[in-house]
């Protein structure tokens, strides 16, 4: 899947994870209407890390940590516990 590929989903943001640069190296993470997804070139499936999230955009990631906005509010997203933090 490429990025014109994740455009069917509609993305509202979206980014890379540099191999070797933590977790999830290598696959690409998006936001969508409500949730915050991941695909994973190796596998070529897409799976949903958060839903029910409230307008979420401005997605960026270091590390194992992903760095997003919803609701005027900033949230991070470890990928290392798989859980907001």
């Amino acid at each position: 899947m490429t990025f014109k590929e994740i455009e069917q989903f509609d993305p509202i943001s979206a980014c890379e994870g540099v191999a070797g640069d933590g977790c999830g190296g290598g696959r690409i993470f998006f936001t969508d209407k409500d949730s915050l997804k991941v695909y994973d070139p190796t596998t070529k499936k897409v799976f949903t890390l958060l839903e029910d999230m409230q307008n979420p955009k401005e997605l960026s990631k270091k590390g194992c940590l992903l760095f997003f906005t919803c609701e005027e509010k900033n949230m991070t997203y470890d990928l290392s516990k798989m859980s907001l933090i």
